[in-house]
């Protein structure tokens, strides 16, 4: 998400609503005077072709289209309408109307971008001279909100930059006074008009910064003179304007009420979350935005991870699935330079560790549209690449993708698609692997690389041209690592034992080891301050800001394998957890970190802490770090958060820049000083950072804005230099909180680094700020730079890359325009970013020949153990597990009973009878059966207040107990007395069936016996008085159920019971138990066996429960709703005999 253009329909009812509600920073001289907004907007449907609604009166538009001279236009983020011959002025609405329908869902021509028409906007055409036309526009950098007015506008106003009058609001300070605006801004306006536009441009700056705008011009604002008493009226005219797409949870709620032109209606059933419709993000002119591109924009606003798709080309072969911001703009840069711009189909990336099924609806959406159309006649390319990631899990990951890829299959075959993968980070082994698999099992060519090949070595081997030298794999195989030194990192071992003791294990001294032994302890180090440049070294101590356990542990596994003799990390912040402690590995043994909820306390146990790593959310980021902020104790912050608001990231910058913090972020990985310090998950998992050397300093130093592509950088630097000095990723939104040239500054000022390397991008102008410090000789050292983004272009209209920051506003932002202006300065400037390597090695050879750099002897790092979850997960060990389950499984992205996904419990509609048939069976049973057990729970809900049970649950609830402790009062009293009969009669008639024995038989054996037949006899009903329930059972039974021998065994043992007795019948626990045993043996889905082991498993028992249990709830709530007292009972209904009493005599013993 970042800063994105709306419509001048929804600039215009924002601005309209809330100019006479947003609060102003200095009061207004008198109420507004700026005329009710008169908006309208109408759309074309290509479905219906029709436009809706439709301009005629009665059929939605508001009553003024139908009696004001109008203005038509599109509302599609058409700069210059007017000079393109994009407005209809002055007409009636049936002109205006006609006008429009003859443009709708046409395609024009505006200077070189094709577009189709299918918004206009609508409002009264506003008479007016010449020189009442004013031009004002507000627009926000880096250094505030820099507002432009100048007195003559119109479609004429010329080079606004060069004529506007211009008044800077810096960040942080107060608004200017009255008197100061107008002489800024407003000199050459008659005075009559000054104090009119004066109120208006406070009132309008008011919403600029309330519903977080970035960017709002009006051209023409129109000021009609004061006439017959009536006060000057103000007009605008054409407006543009973008807004802050991750203020949408501060402001949506402001920005949907400016917007809602429905009138509530007592009819109206539909419930939004605000009051008016959500704001809506047009795609540029040139590039409707598709079904998929709508799609995937919708699944990136709902989810904390980044997911873009822009659909280039549909005809085009080469398409991309790539894993990160930085390195998707890379992959273009890459397909481009090779020369298949025009077969690049489209752009996109995902990352942020999206969820399995989020990436699966991502890849899914990119592989339909691979596999639609004609085939070509030279096949497809599909490019799933990616950088080495920092946190998200790869084999995960590509869980979804290879769904989608098996999903697709036959569409993939078909269009003769070959995959080309190439991936790093943590797990990648796995994931290469499946995806291998992937590959072999559906039948698609599919190559697969890891770190071992360049990020974009994959490109020209997919597209069949000739591989560079840059593009050769090379062997990635880490250094071998020993066993840590003990007197380095912890306690001494046993001498001899070759490893740490165990837990019980006898010391030398007699006594055994205990498990506090293993903890080890750190005091708080006193140190001196550290010089400017070098805020992080071996010393440096921090606080993490928000639950991060694995971000911890990797921090203090990279301590360790760096051989610091404390962790980096003192202790963590989390306001929501309370106090308590939390333990981590340290090597082999552990150590415990304390766990505060307020800063102010963590700081006043550790005055050794000068970094804070602030993990907290986009939403709470702000104001978190502004506590933070407020400790000069502080001297370095982390923002690792995504989606921050541009003004929040801008106010806190120019707040760190007063109080002298740096701030990293927000929006990024965070940055590594080898062998000294790591903020959070940067350069990933511990294999990773062993194998690009980051345990120990080099000589680059780097900065870049992509945490990905900074894992790049570390890998690259590792096999052409003697590695990484500092990198620092700044992050990819507008405003990071430092840029290129602060880090770049401390490179130069730090003797121990001697070689630069800056990676920018397109969009922004902080490389140029570099530059000037290059050109001024503030920097000398070698810079090598390159700036990602050359692809944009090609592209034929305006793409938002992965990162926020990542857009060209002009051509001085170009990434081909900054590569030019720094080679010009005189950085080392490679021709292509698969240059870079050979670039970097032979500038450090360079300085390795004329003495700069004196490569040092590779060390070997300290073995960090794996911790037993990743292992587990890589499969490296085994254990056997302390529970097994088969019915249910909740890991995935769906939940699945007994292998079924709940999705599609529902959508077949497999009911509660389904359902138990999965969890208690393991099996589908048929709908005869599922419907049967439906039978049995309604049938056994309840019997009425007077059975145990249901007494236990009302006595219980007359208590004042909960729901839970009367229903298990009642529960309690099921056994063989009460409810039991159910496996009792199925265990009998399940005998007398096998037995062979005839029900006449049976019954003489179970009466010499002296036994009762369970299920067999009612107290109230009989043969001519029979129990309704019984015959529901035995009716369904015969209609449904193929064989039945078991209930007519049961049935024709009541015929001789009934003989003696008339109450002698089958009762309905009896008629559930024999029809339950012919549903076992009749249904055809299980065996003998497994029909007799859940028969004796009490399944029945299990039925009666669950049925039962519903009704001793509803007597719980009927006591409760009727408000029922403490029952006591009568005395009188208990016989009490105490004439036998045993009486004890003190001392009689």
């Amino acid at each position: 998400m970042s800063t994105k253009a709306i419509r001048e329909f929804d600039a215009k009812q924002l601005v309209s609503y809330w100019l006479n509600r947003s609060p102003t920073p200095i009061p207004t001289k008198s109420d507004s005077s700026l005329s009710a907004a008169q908006v309208a907007q109408v759309e074309w449907d290509p479905v219906t072709k029709q436009l809706s609604p439709p301009i005629k009166p009665g059929q939605g538009l508001p009553d003024w289209v139908f009696t004001s001279k109008l203005v038509g236009k599109p509302d599609q983020l058409i700069k210059r309408r007017g000079k393109a011959g994009l407005l209809c002025l002055n007409k009636g609405w049936e002109e205006t109307g006609a006008w429009i329908e003859q443009r709708a869902g046409k395609p024009v021509t505006v200077e070189s971008t094709t577009g189709t028409l299918n918004t206009f906007i609508i409002e009264p055409f506003c008479p007016h001279p010449a020189e009442t036309e004013y031009y004002v526009c507000i627009n926000s950098t880096r250094e505030g909100d820099w507002i432009l007015f100048t007195h003559e506008g119109g479609v004429d106003v010329g080079d606004v930059d060069a004529k506007a009058l211009k008044l800077l609001l810096p960040v942080g300070e107060e608004f200017p006074t009255r008197e100061n605006l107008i002489s800024t801004l407003l000199a050459n306006v008659a005075p009559a008009k000054q104090d009119v536009l004066a109120d208006f441009l406070i009132r309008l700056y008011a919403v600029y910064v309330d519903l977080h705008f970035a960017y709002l011009e009006i051209n023409p604002l129109v000021v009609l003179d004061a006439a017959e008493g009536k006060p000057a009226e103000i007009h605008y005219l054409d407006m543009a304007a973008k807004l802050d797409q991750t203020a949408d949870f501060l402001c949506g709620p402001k920005w949907a009420v400016a917007r809602d032109t429905v009138t509530p209606s007592a009819g109206s059933s539909a419930i939004k979350a605000d009051r008016g419709p959500p704001m809506v993000w047009p795609a540029p002119f040139g590039r409707d935005l598709t079904k998929e591109e709508a799609y995937i924009q919708k699944l990136d606003a709902s989810t904390g991870a980044s997911l873009k798709l822009t659909v280039l080309n549909q005809a085009g072969r080469v398409w991309t699935m790539v894993a990160g911001g930085g390195a998707s703009v890379v992959y273009s840069d890459a397909i481009a330079a090779a020369g298949f711009a025009h077969e690049l189909a489209n752009y996109g990336e995902y990352s942020g560790a999206p969820t399995e099924g989020q990436t699966y609806e991502y890849a899914k959406t990119i592989i339909d549209l691979i596999v639609r159309g004609e085939p070509h006649p030279e096949g497809k390319v599909l490019i799933i690449g990616g950088g080495a990631a920092n946190f998200s899990d790869v084999a995960a990951t590509f869980k979804g993708i290879i769904r989608a890829l098996k999903q697709f299959k036959e569409g993939l075959l078909r269009h003769k698609v070959s995959i080309w993968v190439r991936r790093a980070g943590p797990n990648y082994q796995e994931g290469l692997k499946a995806m291998r698999l992937c590959g072999e099992s559906i039948g698609v060519p599919m190559k697969v690389y890891g770190p071992e090949s360049p990020i974009t070595a994959i490109v020209p081997m997919a597209l069949g041209i000739q591989r560079p030298a840059s593009a050769a794999t090379r062997d990635v195989t880490p250094i071998a690592s020993s066993p840590a030194s003990p007197s380095a990192n912890g306690p001494t071992p046993l001498p001899g034992s070759g490893e740490p003791s165990t837990v019980g294990s006898v010391k030398r001294d007699g006594s055994r080891e205990q498990p506090n032994d293993h903890i080890v302890r750190f005091e708080t180090e006193k140190l001196g301050s550290r010089p400017w440049f070098r805020p992080f070294d071996e010393h440096t101590r921090s606080f993490v800001f928000g639950l991060q356990p694995r971000a911890i542990q990797g921090m203090l596994d990279f301590d360790f394998s760096c051989g610091r003799k404390t962790p980096s990390v003192a202790a963590m912040i989390y306001p929501f957890g309370g106090h308590h402690i939390q333990k981590f590995y340290w090597g082999t043994k552990e150590t415990l970190l304390p766990v505060y909820t307020s800063v102010g306390e963590a700081i006043k146990k550790h005055p050794d802490v000068d970094v804070v790593v602030n993990f907290s959310s986009s939403r709470s980021v702000y104001a978190s770090t502004l506590d933070i902020l407020t400790y000069p104790q502080i001297k370095a912050i982390g923002i690792i958060a995504e989606g921050v608001p541009e003004r929040h990231a801008r106010e806190l910058l120019h707040l760190a820049v007063k109080k002298e913090v740096i701030i990293i972020g927000p929006a990024t990985v965070g940055g590594i000083k080898p062998g000294c310090f790591r903020i959070g998950n940067t350069g990933g998992m511990m294999d990773n950072l062993i194998a690009c050397k980051l345990y120990r300093p080099g000589s680059v130093g780097y900065v870049s804005k992509s945490g990905g592509m900074s894992n790049e950088l570390n890998n690259i630097l590792s096999y052409t230099t003697n590695g990484v000095y500092e990198g620092v990723a700044i992050g990819g939104d507008r405003y990071p909180g430092t840029s290129f040239i602060d880090h770049l500054l401390r490179y130069e000022a730090d003797p121990e680094c001697k070689l630069l390397l800056l990676l920018g991008e397109v969009g922004g102008t902080e490389e140029y700020r570099v530059i000037e410090a290059v050109k001024k000789g503030i920097i000398k050292k070698p810079i090598v730079a390159w700036a990602i983004g050359t692809c944009a272009k090609m592209f034929t209209s305006e793409v938002q890359f992965g990162h926020a920051g990542s857009m060209a506003n002009s051509d001085l932002e170009t990434a081909d325009a900054k590569n030019r202006a720094m080679k010009a300065a005189g950085f080392i400037v490679p021709d292509t970013f698969e240059d870079l390597p050979e670039v970097l090695k032979a500038t450090y050879q360079k300085l390795v020949s004329a003495g700069a750099i004196v490569p040092k002897a590779e060390i070997e790092p300290p073995q960090i153990p794996m911790d037993y979850q990743w292992a587990s997960k890589l499969g490296l060990i085994r254990k056997p597990a302390a529970f097994i389950s088969t019915i249910s499984d909740e890991r995935g992205q769906e939940l699945m009973y007994a292998g079924m996904r709940i999705s599609d419990v529902f959508k077949e509609e497999l009911g509660i009878g389904g359902v138990i048939s999965l969890l208690w069976f393991k099996r589908r049973l048929p709908a005869f059966a599922c419907k049967f057990i439906e039978m049995v729970l309604q049938l056994t809900a309840d019997h009425g207040p007077a059975v145990s049970g249901a007494m236990n649950t009302i006595i219980t609830a007359r208590a004042g107990k909960d729901l839970i402790s009367s229903l298990v009062a009642g529960l309690l009293t099921i056994g063989d007395r009460f409810g039991g009969a159910l496996d009792g009669a199925a265990a009998e008639f399940s005998r007398g069936v096998s037995s062979g024995l005839t029900p006449r038989e049976f019954v003489d054996q179970n009466r010499k016996a002296n036994k009762l037949i369970p299920g067999i006899g009612h107290k109230i009903k009989s043969k001519t008085n029979p129990d309704l329930r019984v015959t529901l059972v035995v009716d369904y039974v015969k209609k449904h159920f193929p064989s039945h021998k078991t209930l007519d065994f049961a049935l024709a043992v009541e015929d001789v019971t009934t003989q003696k007795a008339n109450t002698l019948i089958l009762n309905v626990d009896g008629a559930i138990a024999a029809s339950f045993c012919d549903l076992l043996s009749g249904s055809g889905a299980f065996t003998e066996e497994e029909a007799a082991e859940y028969l004796k498993s009490g399944t029945l028992n299990g039925l009666f429960v669950l049925g039962r249990s519903i009704g001793f709830i509803g007597h719980y709530l009927d006591q409760r709703l009727l408000k029922q007292p403490l029952y006591r009972h009568p005395a009188d209904d208990i016989f009490i005999n105490m004439q036998e009493r045993v009486v004890f005599q003190p001392g009689s013993a």
